[in-house]
């Protein structure tokens, strides 16, 4: 049998405890039976695994692979620099996996800080004395007292209560504070009335409740394990990721294989084809592409949380700008939660005696206190409380009586002195109120309140339903001579009509432009809330998420709905969501998803964490925001901004751009690695390159520059674009050809130019062999080397845009890069130059002027990169 559907008594035996409380003993040995009140977070991964994960992605096992290469080759041929290759790779997927752990350990940590779900102490019945504990102690049967300001430690069968109102936002997202009763109902226990959930907070009254379910058993527990439940995926960034490597170890086995086979053929022994091959596939795997990426993230995410976002998985930095749809709640999210009086409307017009009156009422029917100079209260009732003070008469009456709210009646009378009479005061809802209303206050004093009247009454209230506020309707009478009426029936009858004051949810004054820019960037948003229709329609109008007649699905009608008449609603151009349950929202973006969009959801509630878990990046509410939300969570808003949001979506878009922008810039590298290994297996030549060089390159001398590309700030117009579409990919045919062809073979031109000069110049001519250590190799191999990095200074500038002239973005506003360059030019000094440098990579000095010449080309490549620019730039006008 459901609790909520039996009396008194009936919850004592069922839970076999009494109005006195449980015994110490027996709620020791309950604890033990039930567990500790508390929500278990979903057992996830340990931290060992987490760790180990880190080791094994795609790209991880890509360079694995390389490590077995590198140790088997120097195994079978020992001194050619293979095991230094090797432990080398070894060290750069260490680093990554530490500083990638690392960072979302500590977004961990820090929103772990953040948890503030249940009570820290409340107040039980044991062996018949009050006695404050843990809420975590708190066991089923115990009698809890709970007062305003509190909160529900456990889900409560209340047995008393007194004006008991709780407001039930974090649960079902309706702001509107509900009161609780004693009385059995029938029905579902979600929505009776003698029910107040774990989590819940008390806004006024008092009341005594017994705790029937603690824990993971509460409605709370039961939403948490189903977010636990929910698989988010991987995000965009991870699957363009691991479709990235796939790519690069396509292409690098197969030039391996290749080579291995072109070398065989052209006579050389098998272990010069296995080094041939090894470094083949050195040098057409980025081993700095997968620190780079997650060092951009890493500044993207610190970037982020300075302006108040905590981004706790790195790749969510990236996700963000990809979002299609936001869907978000309205109580607390797009509004300040916080009630506030927006209109009065009385039958007299402009006056200032009538508006008086309804002030006067507002403040009489209140049970606002101030305590310590703060208000407390329902924020209905704050609202009205600050309004009439406003007015100057919150204090002007001295209450005598108080009929309270009533669920049956819908209204609430005191009865009050002012200015010396006793008036009975009644607030409510309007057709409540107006029912037991015969006069109305009228320019010319009380006159009878005819059919005509009714209807204007009517006819105002409607409007500001219209409005979508939330109208309460008051009246008063002055009290009948000879003494105070005895009962709520005699008190309510005869009144005199006052007016409406409408109240509201006020947005958040920054939501409006918010919601501006998103749609420029071609962002829907979606309004999924627990409120009415009317209201979420009025907020949605008032912050300009619709400007027409919006598609409004209620939740009724949303449970009849099938999954092909949802995919019509959802494709409309304006749709709202009312009066939604936590299923109803991940069922939402379940559709969206499967419609091919990338779907942000926002909210603070327990009831939004599964869709927050769901979606492709969910957003929770940091001040507000529940901990179950905030566990489920990939980005959290500490200061509960919306607009935040857009800025976070901004710095995803360019995130996703620059790394583009560096993935571009380390591929253009690797044409010159390759060509010249393949003209050695071809020609005979002297060794272009070692292996050596080849990773001193592509985790040395290149990481910062490509940093400094990670960090661009967004180019201009980037929020007036779309979101680039769910098939678009981080690698395309475009980037591969300006890359590895256009930028690469320029390169390749530069770094062989350099590499025969100083031949030459040593006086080789072609079909000499010389061995590898010989002291012209080494010079020769060394100019190649110092060609591909002077290539990639130029570089460097020539990727900071794919369209943009770098003249427009300035040489010197990219600090980072600057910096980069610097150290990349010092680090290739001590590698041609210092004795330690020359015996780990095989360099030798080479004369100053080379250099110089270096420097021409670099310019040829900038400079041929801006004519690419300017062609399109001009095919795109």
């Amino acid at each position: 049998m459901k609790i909520n559907t039996l009396t008194k008594e009936e919850v004592f035996r069922s839970l076999v405890t009494t109005e006195q409380g449980l015994t110490a003993h027996e709620a020791e040995r309950r604890l033990l039976e039930f567990g500790l009140n508390r929500i278990e977070a979903v057992k996830g991964r340990s931290l060992v695994l987490r760790f180990a994960d880190q080791f094994t992605h795609f790209l991880a096992i890509l360079l694995w692979i390389a490590v077995a290469l590198s140790f088997v080759s120097e195994y079978l041929s020992p001194g050619e620099g293979m095991l230094a290759l090797g432990i080398a790779i070894i060290a750069v997927i260490c680093i990554n996996a530490v500083f990638t752990f690392i960072q979302e350990y500590r977004a961990e940590k820090a929103l772990e800080a953040m948890k503030k779900l249940l009570p820290f102490r409340v107040r039980v019945l044991r062996d018949a004395r009050e006695t404050e504990l843990s809420a975590e102690r708190v066991v089923p049967g115990d009698i809890v007292l709970i007062a305003e300001g509190d909160k529900a430690p456990a889900d409560l069968r209340i047995i008393e209560a007194s004006d008991l109102r709780v407001n039930m936002a974090a649960l079902t997202g309706e702001s509107e504070a509900v009161s609780r009763t004693t009385e059995p109902s029938d029905g579902d226990v979600m929505h009776s009335r003698n029910i107040a959930f774990a989590g819940t907070t008390v806004v006024s009254g008092s009341g005594i409740g017994v705790a029937f379910a603690t824990g993971m058993s509460t409605e709370f527990g039961r939403i948490a394990h189903l977010t636990g439940t929910v698989s988010p995926g991987l995000t965009p960034l991870q699957k363009e990721i691991v479709r990235l490597t796939r790519i690069v170890a396509a292409i690098a086995g197969v030039t391996g294989v290749v080579f291995f086979a072109i070398g065989w053929f052209s006579g050389r022994t098998f272990w010069e084809n296995a080094l041939f091959a090894v470094g083949i596939i050195v040098a057409n795997v980025p081993e700095g592409l997968l620190p780079t990426v997650t060092l951009a993230l890493a500044m993207g995410s610190q970037r982020m949380a300075k302006r108040n976002a905590l981004i706790k998985t790195l790749t969510s930095v990236e996700t963000l700008g990809s979002v299609s749809v936001i869907c978000t709640d309205k109580t607390g999210t797009l509004t300040q939660n916080e009630m506030t009086v927006k209109k009065i409307g009385t039958l007299c017009g402009p006056s200032a005696e009538a508006e008086q009156w309804l002030f006067t009422a507002a403040g009489a029917c209140n049970n606002t206190r101030e305590v310590d100079g703060e208000l407390r209260g329902d924020p209905t009732e704050l609202a009205l409380f600050r309004a009439a003070r406003g007015h100057g008469i919150a204090a002007a009456s001295v209450r005598l009586k108080e009929f309270s709210f009533d669920d049956e009646r819908k209204r609430m009378s005191t009865i009050n002195v002012v200015d010396g009479a006793v008036y009975i005061m009644t607030k409510g809802a309007p057709e409540s109120v107006l029912s037991v209303c015969a006069r109305c206050r009228r320019e010319v004093g009380e006159v009878p309140l005819d059919e005509a009247l009714r209807q204007e009454a009517i006819a105002l209230y409607q409007a500001f339903m219209d409005q979508g506020l939330r109208v309460l309707a008051f009246a008063y009478r002055e009290a009948p001579a000879g003494g105070q009426p005895l009962s709520r029936e005699e008190a309510e009858q005869e009144l005199v009509f006052l007016g409406f004051i409408g109240l509201e949810d006020p947005p958040r004054p920054e939501v409006a432009a918010a919601i501006k820019k998103c749609r420029t960037a071609g962002i829907r948003i979606i309004m999924i809330t627990g409120d009415a229709s009317r209201t979420a329609v009025a907020i949605a109008r008032e912050i300009g998420l619709v400007s027409g007649q919006p598609t409004v699905v209620e939740g009724e009608a949303f449970v009849r709905m099938s999954d092909g008449e949802l995919r019509t609603a959802l494709a409309q151009p304006e749709v709202i969501f009312t009066r939604m349950t936590p299923k109803h929202k991940l069922r939402v973006v379940n559709l969206l998803k499967e419609e091919g969009e990338r779907v942000a959801v926002t909210g603070d509630g327990v009831n939004d964490a599964p869709a927050l878990k769901r979606a492709d990046i969910g957003i929770a509410m940091g001040r507000s925001g529940t901990d179950v939300a905030k566990e489920a969570a990939d980005m959290v808003l500490l200061d509960d901004n919306f607009a935040t949001i857009v800025s976070a979506i901004e710095e995803g878009r360019a995130i996703f751009d620059n790394i583009k922008k560096f993935i571009t810039y380390i591929f253009a590298h690797l044409t010159p690695e390759a060509i010249p290994y393949i003209l050695y297996a071809l020609f005979r030549i002297p060794l272009p390159l070692t292996v050596a060089q080849i990773l001193a390159i592509d985790l040395g001398t290149e990481t910062l520059p490509a940093l400094g590309l990670g960090v661009e700030p967004p180019e201009a117009g980037i929020m007036n674009i779309p979101p680039r579409p769910k098939q678009s990919t981080l690698i395309d045919a475009a980037l591969l050809l300006r890359s590895y062809v256009f930028l690469g073979l320029i390169s390749t031109a530069g770094a062989l130019f350099a590499y025969f000069y100083v031949l030459n110049l040593g006086g080789w001519r072609w079909g000499m062999i010389l061995p590898l250590d010989h002291p012209l190799v080494r010079q020769a191999s060394t100019a190649t080397f110092l060609g591909i990095v002077i290539m990639q200074v130029g570089n460097v500038f020539a990727c900071r845009s794919s369209r943009e002239t770098v003249f427009r973005r300035g040489f010197f506003s990219n600090r980072l890069i600057l910096g980069g360059i610097a150290i990349e030019l010092l680090l290739q000094v001590l590698i041609v130059y210092h004795p330690l440098g020359n015996k780990i990579f095989s360099t030798a000095p080479i004369p100053l002027d080379i250099w110089l010449l270096l420097v021409p080309c670099a310019l040829a490549l900038l400079f041929a990169e801006e004519g690419r620019k300017y062609l399109v730039r001009r095919r795109g006008r």
